[in-house]
């Protein structure tokens, strides 16, 4: 099998498997408990917490574990909902945004909240011109995500975080898709709340992270005992925690390395296939992306066909974000970008991971021009 999926999920690495494997067995004390065994768990969660404000540039005690990337993206937004539920806020956010965020914001909007969905170019920026433009005086978030999880589009973070500190505004990005894979420093980019998840970099599933800038405040999200300080009660998912800090530090390690290798292997995908399908279009080719993703239309043929004839070849693609699939709909992130929805339909993405090689390049090269030309044949 070739997996080239990994903005989708990814492979835990072996060092991070390594790590967290006792506390599933040896070591599984609560946390909370006061012997020896509770005092192991809760030094390892401490020690993850570490991992993590070093990677983006924090404090630990700005850092919050949570399931995922979805819940602190929800957990985020839904705040605000609280905080100004008199004053009829307004959020600023993009409409290329993962579906955690929109349609957080969707269920906001119906409860009095206005919301302000900001396009996109044709390689899916959001333009900083665009954002100042937005504000308004009832403006108390903007949401816009660090990296986009179809095309990988980085969007300008520094600029919009610096406009809206000036302004007093306070700045969410989703860094779900960037986060180990990209250089962060919260601090530096003057970002307020950032949420990312631990099997985006090769830790392990049902574990994220959300920064929170010292001294902003945030409705607790579970109400009970005091773990998370006391934002989100509940014995911790120490495991996954551990797991979470151990894989960060690993990938931040290596990022340099990785992030050149993964570049390889995406100009020389798209280099092979102009040359195979020339009517090949890359979207988002003209901005600055995520080292490992690309995104390919198609001409004439069908993304979902294109991709279960690489499956059955043992070759993992996508047509669109997971949390999407299955939906009889195009991509929002590729409409927005210009497409027409049978563009839209005819596209899919490779997403190579630290565990790719030059070699699985080159044959995903090969069975998607023999899978296209399978289709075209058969039209």
């Amino acid at each position: 099998m070739i997996y080239a999926d990994n903005a989708a999920t990814t492979k835990i690495s072996d060092l991070a498997f390594e790590n967290m494997l006792p506390f599933l067995r040896e070591q599984y004390g609560n946390a909370s408990s006061q012997y020896s065994l509770g005092s192991k768990s809760r030094q390892a969660i401490i020690r993850s917490r570490q991992q993590v404000a070093v990677a983006i540039g924090a404090d630990p005690s700005e850092i919050i574990f949570t399931s995922g990337g979805s819940e602190a993206n929800s957990w985020v937004l839904r705040s605000f909902l609280e905080a100004y539920f008199n004053e009829a806020p307004h959020i600023i956010t993009s409409s290329i945004e993962h579906h955690s965020v929109l349609n957080t914001c969707h269920a906001l909007e119906q409860c009095g909240v206005e919301v302000t969905y900001l396009p996109v170019d044709n390689n899916g920026c959001v333009s900083v011109k665009d954002v100042r433009s937005a504000i308004k005086p009832t403006t108390k978030l903007v949401s816009i995500m660090f990296a986009n999880n179809e095309i990988g589009t980085i969007q300008p973070i520094k600029e919009i975080g610096k406009l809206l500190n000036e302004r007093g505004i306070l700045f969410h990005t989703d860094a779900v898709q960037a986060v180990g894979h990209i250089p962060i420093d919260v601090h530096d980019l003057q970002i307020d709340f950032l949420t990312a998840s631990s099997h985006k970099f090769n830790g392990a599933k049902g574990t994220g992270l959300l920064y929170k800038r010292s001294g902003l405040k945030l409705t607790p999200l579970v109400f009970g005992g005091e773990q998370e300080q006391g934002l989100r009660a509940g014995t911790e998912n120490v495991a996954g925690i551990v797991a979470l800090g151990c894989a960060l530090e690993e990938s931040v390690a290596d990022i340099a390395e990785v992030r050149e290798r993964l570049t390889n292997l995406v100009h020389i995908t798209i280099k092979r296939l102009k040359e195979v399908i020339p009517k090949i279009s890359v979207n988002g080719e003209g901005a600055v992306r995520l080292p490992g993703i690309v995104n390919v239309t198609f001409p004439c043929a069908s993304g979902e066909a294109m991709m279960h004839l690489l499956d059955m070849k043992g070759i993992c693609v996508s047509t669109s974000s997971a949390c999407n699939s299955g939906k009889d709909m195009p991509s929002h992130v590729l409409l927005a970008l210009g497409l027409t929805e049978q563009e839209a339909t005819s596209s899919i993405r490779i997403s190579y991971g630290r565990y790719n090689t030059l070699d699985e390049a080159e044959k995903i090269v090969a069975a998607v021009s023999s899978a296209y030309s399978k289709i075209v044949a058969n039209h």
